[in-house]
């Protein structure tokens, strides 16, 4: 943990920075952009890509125990909500924005072709831009594939953050380190049991087949492990925490999904226990290294900041490329060895308006709504 400057996602925190974790968020962030890429193709190097949302959570919840448990003497659950809207909504708002770009640039049209009004497309981005999930057969469900949030879909994860956030406000942080160890042991239970019957842990994206609650579930128990650790965190001797656990974060993302047949909880088994122990454990390592060397600090705080805006705003690039390669959300017309140089251009693009949208939007919208309505700092 370096004790120097702070870094962008540590923008007005007192308490020093885990730059590690941050540098952590960044790998993964890099993960779902690449699992993002290749999700409409018959294959993807990076199978499980989908965990890495469970590993924010982990990472959020003891970020969050870590950064606040200590503060609530001197600062307000009103304050507590305003730094953290201050911290995520802009880029909230600015991905929604771009989300709805896109969505007009690509034709205004559902999956299956149908057109779709403006009235309904700004609704929809109303609907987003205050965090109301939608649902199929409302009218802000303007994708037909009953996402929660059409205009930029990986939202629904920042709206049970959301509801974490909340949580831990509210209630969380009032109860004693044996109640939230026994909050996070009964979630897992809960989770393992999902993962499992599911075939898989890549739920919570839509409110269909009970998908809230698998959400939720999904949230609640990386979100309580992560603050039960902040309470009882001792460092370990360790060092290259952050090349250790980036490595095993990828490899993670890259072993394949074996055959289940005969098997069908095979692959919510091995999902269920990346998140039950390996992420957790993950967390605790890269919190343990207390000294790293200047360039691993560079890189970690690099990534770590381009990480949030990178996740707000690269999927309505994917809706574009999908809408490219004619992905009907089952299959591709094109194949990626046919559109290898947009895939790269993609990525590539993606990276650089993060980092425009980090430097000239959400950092200084930041700096001044810190400045203007931090009253409890």
């Amino acid at each position: 943990m370096s004790t120097g400057s702070i870094s962008a996602a540590a923008y007005k925190d007192t308490k020093p920075h885990y730059e590690i974790l941050d540098g952590l968020r960044g790998v993964a962030a890099f993960i779902v952009i690449i699992y993002h890429v290749f999700e409409c193709f018959s294959s993807t190097p990076l199978p499980h890509g989908y965990l890495t949302v469970d590993f924010f959570f982990v990472l959020s919840g003891f970020v969050i125990g870590y950064a606040y448990d200590n503060r609530w003497d001197k600062m307000t659950t009103g304050g507590f909500f305003r730094r953290r809207l201050i911290r995520l909504h802009p880029m909230v708002i600015m991905g929604c924005i771009i989300g709805v770009i896109t969505f007009l640039i690509q034709g205004s049209v559902k999956w299956d072709g149908s057109s779709v009004g403006l009235s309904l497309v700004m609704l929809a981005m109303l609907s987003t831009m205050f965090m109301i999930p939608s649902a199929a057969g409302l009218p802000t469900e303007i994708r037909g594939n009953s996402e929660m949030f059409p205009v930029n879909g990986p939202y629904w994860s920042l709206f049970f953050e959301y509801i974490g956030n909340i949580l831990y406000a509210l209630f969380l942080r009032k109860i004693s380190t044996k109640i939230l160890g026994c909050i996070a042991v009964v979630s897992g239970v809960l989770l393992a049991y999902i993962s499992i019957s599911q075939g898989q842990l890549g739920i919570g994206w839509t409110l269909a087949d009970y998908g809230f609650w698998g959400g939720l579930i999904r949230m609640l128990f990386p979100y309580s492990i992560g603050m039960f650790m902040a309470r009882v965190f001792r460092p370990m001797q360790i060092k290259g925490a952050f090349w250790k656990c980036g490595l095993i974060l990828v490899v993670i993302a890259l072993l394949p999904i074996v055959s289940t047949e005969g098997i069908p909880w095979l692959t919510g088994a091995y999902d269920a226990f990346c998140v039950l122990f390996i992420f957790p454990a993950l967390v605790w390592m890269g919190a343990s290294e207390l000294k790293i060397g200047k360039q691993t600090t560079d890189v970690c705080r690099f990534v770590g900041d381009l990480s949030y805006p990178l996740y707000t705003i690269h999927y309505p690039f994917m809706y574009l490329f999908y809408a490219y390669i004619g992905f009907n959300g089952e299959s591709s017309v094109l194949t990626i060895k046919e559109t290898w140089p947009e895939a790269i251009a993609l990525v590539i693009g993606c990276l650089v308006l993060a980092w425009l949208c980090m430097k000239f939007y959400d950092l200084p919208v930041r700096r001044w709504l810190t400045k203007k309505y931090l009253y409890d700092k």
